[in-house]
């Protein structure tokens, strides 16, 4: 999924993107703190989600939302505020969803959830794509080679290009790490780190690591892919630590 953010309060704005990015396989590809400007944004780009707030310069959250309402093409949309008393107005546009200030992590992670299993129901999501959705197209070589999913073993992150690596061969897609986890089946694989993302059903052993957190080595390879301290939380409760 790729999002962009509209929100003018900077420090609001960092800590939005920080909680989509750990919690979430959601793509940012832009923030703005001005309706105006990402409304000339979206004239011209899609994206599949809006975190919008209401409360933003030159063209405010409501209006821009009633905007974004007549697209042939509509991203979700979920707002944020401080205020509680643009709540109705917002749900009268349809909003998927709407978050106050402060943030709580606990309900940011439970609406990126929501938001996560409507996009791949939707036509078009990723449950509707195709049949062979479990097959995943990887450049190498300047050819398109096309992948089981399930032949993935981890990813990781390489500037602004992703690797993927499988148990005998290395691939490069030129685009984020994010944007290609968001191709990926969600139960299958784990963002368990900035730059990586791993095949769950890979892991051979799971090693203690400093401040508690984990490497995981992995079948058939000779390499340990880290778990951040931000995802120990999260990959414990999957793995059934």
């Amino acid at each position: 999924m790729r999002a962009i953010i509209v929100e003018d309060e900077e420090l609001a704005r960092q800590e939005l993107a920080y909680l989509i990015q750990a919690n979430s396989g959601i793509e940012i590809v832009a923030q703005f703190e001005d309706g105006l400007d990402a409304l000339k944004f979206l004239q011209t780009k899609e994206v599949d989600v809006l975190f919008l707030d209401i409360n933003i310069p030159s063209v405010d959250g409501v209006l821009l939302a009633q905007n974004i309402s007549r697209f042939s093409v509509k991203p979700y949309i979920v707002f944020i505020t401080a205020y509680k008393e643009h709540a109705a107005e917002a749900f009268e546009i349809e909003a998927f969803d709407y978050i106050l200030k402060p943030y709580s992590e606990t309900r940011i992670k439970g609406m990126l959830g929501k938001l996560e299993a409507a996009f791949a129901h939707r036509p078009g999501g990723e449950e509707e794509r195709s049949p062979v959705s479990n097959k995943i197209n990887l450049w190498k070589n300047e050819k398109i080679i096309v992948v089981d999913a399930d032949d993935i073993y981890y990813a990781s992150a390489q500037e602004k290009t992703t690797s993927v690596f499988t148990r005998n061969e290395e691939y490069s897609m030129g685009i984020s790490i994010s944007e290609f986890h968001g191709r990926l089946p969600q139960e299958r694989f784990f963002r368990c780190h900035r730059s990586f993302i791993v095949n769950l059903s890979k892991i051979k052993e799971i090693i203690p690591w400093f401040n508690n957190t984990y490497l995981l080595r992995l079948r058939d390879l000779d390499f340990e892919v880290p778990v951040s301290r931000s995802k120990v939380k999260e990959f414990r409760q999957i793995m059934r630590l």
